[in-house]
């Protein structure tokens, strides 16, 4: 006996307002600066009457499900030469322990993955870009610190021959941090 075909249901099923209005809406409230009464106030002027309480409800409804869908549509249209990762850690205080941040950064300054760990060892360094390149992939280049930790996951991993160490080559990662620190 063979079982019915499942077919993925519209998120947007329940709603009498289009999807297109729906999207637009959330679009116009995340790219732009704008309150929700500004959101209201534009699609009242496109001829769209919506209250700014239902835009707030689209938002968090729907807001994950566009940000993911944007994000695969990012990631799928970044395989150009500069797919280059940053990776950095940096010490945090969580409950007024130390703790390891790992943070991935793509070459556009975007936060790809973040770990945090109670060390900083061969172990963490290896889970963490273990961790991102299930969810985004293999970089065509690795930037990292001179922390060997980096060289010997790597090595494990197979991809030595992506990393680059510098100087001032992480500065991408390290940037990334200074809104966390403050």
């Amino acid at each position: 006996m063979s079982r019915p075909v499942m077919t993925k249901r519209s998120p947007f099923r329940y709603f009498k307002t289009s999807p297109e209005i729906i999207r637009l809406a959330v679009m116009l409230y995340v790219r732009f600066p704008l309150f929700l009464r500004n959101v209201e106030d534009l699609l009242h002027e496109r001829g769209i009457d919506v209250s700014h309480e239902a835009v707030r409800f689209w938002w968090h409804r729907f807001g994950p499900m566009f940000a993911n869908e944007i994000r695969k549509r990012r990631v799928e249209g970044m395989k150009s030469s500069r797919w280059c990762w940053h990776l950095d850690e940096m010490f945090v205080k969580i409950n007024g322990e130390r703790r390891y941040l790992w943070r991935a950064v793509d070459h556009e300054g975007e936060i790809l993955e973040s770990f945090v760990t109670k060390k900083r060892d061969k172990k963490a360094a290896l889970k963490f870009p273990r961790k991102a390149m299930r969810k985004h992939g293999c970089p065509e280049m690795i930037v990292t610190d001179r922390l060997r930790s980096y060289g010997a996951a790597l090595k494990d991993l197979g991809a030595s021959h992506l990393q680059e160490t510098g100087c001032w080559l992480n500065k991408r990662a390290e940037n990334s941090h200074l809104p966390l620190r403050r």
